[in-house]
């Protein structure tokens, strides 16, 4: 396959280290200028600036890895010429484009993946395992927490130049550290009211919300809620569902998934190896 990578991030990065991996050697890069990683990597794949560029060369892939907002001027083109698609999370900055995006999908005869990967955690698996078994009872609510300082992520870059802290890249952390929004409704169900609470309070310098409080009502009645920070150290990522007859804890600093019997009052622990 020819693969086209959108985007010389550190996600764009990662991705193209996996497909070399993987053996693929056939690469393009779509460089979109905002990444202040050092090109001596990509110094022998060629490269283009422009998406009518990048599809003369007729890729059968498109991994999209750009800034959130610039999102559908890639996938929107490579979906009419005929490509698959990887779409970063999330999507987009909005939904204006959305339904633009499945129409060139329908007519080009390509297909799309978002890159919530979190769906294929061996840890979130197993919880999925455990609810829908009906081991700990039913789900009356489950909260995602999920914080990181902001400022460790890329240490090469100054942190307020970065999409996540950037406003017209479509930063900001509800949309950056989506991934709980999307677990929490593959673990228990569609959302049908959903409110949320952000703000501004790290003393970051930032101009989008580096807080966020969302509170969730599922379509079975469960309640939920997810708290995403960039502040937090040291860095935390967890979830904990509340069921009848028990409890379920995952942690993404261990990756295991424990469960508690409220039947054998004890915790069962699942290790995962990754």
């Amino acid at each position: 396959m020819r693969f086209l990578i959108a985007g010389f991030g550190s996600i764009g990065r990662r991705h193209l280290r996996n497909l070399l991996e993987l053996g693929e050697q056939d690469i393009i890069l779509l460089r979109s200028g905002y990444s202040t990683l050092s090109i001596d990597e990509i110094s022998n794949l060629p490269v283009v600036t422009s998406i009518d560029a990048a599809l003369k060369h007729r890729p059968d892939a498109v991994i999209v890895a750009t800034p959130t907002a610039l999102h559908m001027d890639v996938a929107i083109p490579a979906a009419l010429a005929g490509c698959h698609i990887f779409l970063e999370k999330p999507v987009a900055e909005d939904l204006r484009r959305v339904n633009e995006l499945r129409a060139a999908l329908q007519k080009g005869g390509g297909k799309a993946q978002v890159g919530f990967q979190f769906r294929f955690h061996p840890g979130l698996r197993q919880v999925k395992t455990w609810l829908e078994s009906g081991s700990a009872g039913k789900t009356v609510a489950a909260r995602a927490q999920w914080g990181e300082y902001l400022p460790g992520w890329h240490p090469w870059e100054d942190y307020r130049q970065g999409y996540a802290a950037r406003r017209d890249l479509g930063g900001g952390v509800v949309r950056t550290l989506s991934h709980p929004l999307d677990y929490l409704r593959w673990l228990v169900g569609e959302v049908e009211t959903i409110q949320a609470l952000t703000g501004t309070l790290s003393g970051l310098e930032l101009k989008v919300e580096d807080i966020a409080e969302i509170g969730l009502r599922f379509t079975n009645g469960a309640l939920g809620s997810v708290h995403l920070n960039y502040v937090q150290r040291p860095p935390v990522h967890r979830l904990e569902v509340i069921c009848t007859d028990g409890t379920i804890l995952w942690d993404n600093a261990d990756g295991a998934a424990r469960l508690y019997s409220a039947k054998q009052g004890e915790w069962e622990l699942s290790l995962i190896h990754i």
